[in-house]
């Protein structure tokens, strides 16, 4: 059963709600965030990004950067932000679109995690790790959280639903188009309530933020080989999440475009796909409605492909995915794209970006694009379930958690 608890976040003054959150650091370049920072100097991808605060040139993985990520971080708190006096857990609420979701913003277990009471779906890349380990270390500091979904509770929606009619928000704005509502829950029989509920929840699925997640453990692991006399209670056996019901959620669509036909013509390569797939052409562009069917554009035409019965293996929760469907039939045999996560001849494109982006890519550099089904989370928690790993780029959600709401200390 799930451990999830409150912890003492610092946060932004309320004055500095808008100013200081951020989207997450792996979603632009430093460029792109020397950019986005220019005129404001609370935002948190000072602590995220802290590059962009040394020179041009600086090694982003070196001990510098990590260190004016700790020295930002102090001033920040010291000066733009405020620190709860008890453990709280914080409703965090999100309306991208018209669509809404709202998620518990608190602190889950390490040994959770490595029981497989949290379960994962995704490798994940050392490197990538080493980078947050280095950062969460040196700041101390969980700085940004965990984008974790479970299955639907219906008594934990109610006791959130209730407290949100009956209370004010703390925060109140809208960032990047969305948005952000944010309730303190400090009451601590309440708080003692919500950790109840979610000692009901069977298992807890990481839906974004896998190297983050793997970090926080390890750092957690390094300090408890620091102090053999650990309690358990310690903050460092913990990490920042945000938990959301699975009904709440949704995936976008993750795209494809290929850079050429493997030497074969427009003609040839549609007749090779034909083991595989039918297809028709289409007046307009083409985002698939059902599972096993794709939009595909080549040579400013859009075809309709569905998959052939005998390709779908349902009975498989990673070989029914419509991206490994395309992987094994098309884009390996057909396209010579063997390793989608290392060739450079494929790029994937988030489907916040909308089928004009795969136009203009095909226009530009690339010669085929494939429209994709998204993915479901019943899929990802069934893979998860199976302690199998997802296809690369399966996975896009929208829209993402802001860093910088909640700093969730170590010590």
């Amino acid at each position: 059963m799930a451990v999830f608890r409150g912890f003492r976040a610092y946060r932004p003054t309320k004055e500095n709600q808008s100013l200081i959150p951020a989207l997450p650091y792996d979603v632009m370049s430093s460029a792109e965030a020397r950019e986005m920072v220019k005129d404001n100097p609370l935002s948190f991808l000072h602590i995220d990004r802290a590059e962009i605060d040394l020179p041009v040139e600086t090694d982003i993985y070196s001990d510098k950067v990590y260190a004016k990520a700790k020295e930002n971080l102090e001033s920040l708190e010291k000066n733009a932000m405020l620190q709860d006096e008890t453990p709280c857990f914080y409703i965090y609420k999100q309306i991208m679109n018209g669509r809404g979701q709202v998620g518990i913003v608190g602190c889950a277990s390490i040994d959770d995690y490595m029981n497989n009471v949290i379960k994962k779906h995704e490798h994940t890349l050392a490197k990538k790790e080493q980078d947050r380990i280095n950062h969460v270390n040196t700041c101390d500091a969980n700085t940004g959280p965990i984008f974790l979904t479970y299955r639907n509770n219906g008594t934990l929606n109610e006791l959130v639903n209730s407290f949100m009619e009956e209370n004010a928000p703390e925060y109140d704005f809208v960032a990047d188009g969305v948005k952000q509502t944010v309730w303190v829950v400090s009451d601590s029989e309440l708080v003692a309530k919500i950790s109840e509920l979610f000692a009901g929840v069977e298992s807890m699925y990481i839906a974004d933020g896998h190297h983050r997640c793997a970090s926080a453990v390890k750092v957690g692991m390094m300090r408890r080989a620091d102090n053999p006399d650990y309690t358990g209670d310690e903050e460092f056996n913990y990490f920042l999440a945000v938990a959301f019901p699975d009904n709440q959620l949704e995936i976008m669509d993750y795209n494809r475009v290929v850079r050429d036909l493997n030497g074969y013509t427009v003609d040839e390569f549609l007749e090779k796909l034909e083991k595989h797939f039918t297809y028709k052409k289409v007046g307009v562009q083409h985002k698939p409605s059902e599972k096993h069917t794709f939009g595909m554009l080549i040579d400013n035409q859009w075809y309709e492909l569905k998959a052939k019965k005998d390709i779908i293996i349902e009975n498989s929760p990673v070989d029914r995915l419509d991206v490994s469907i395309l992987q094994n039939n098309l884009l390996a045999p057909i396209l010579g794209i063997i390793n989608p996560k290392t060739d450079d001849r494929i790029d994937f494109i988030g489907g916040i970006r909308g089928l004009k982006e795969l136009e203009r890519r095909v226009n530009t550099d690339m010669k085929l694009a494939f429209a994709m089904y998204p993915t479901t989370v019943e899929d990802l928690m069934d893979i998860a379930d199976a302690s199998l790993i997802m296809p690369p780029k399966s996975t896009w959600f929208e829209p993402k958690l802001l860093s910088g709401l909640f700093i969730h200390h170590l010590s």
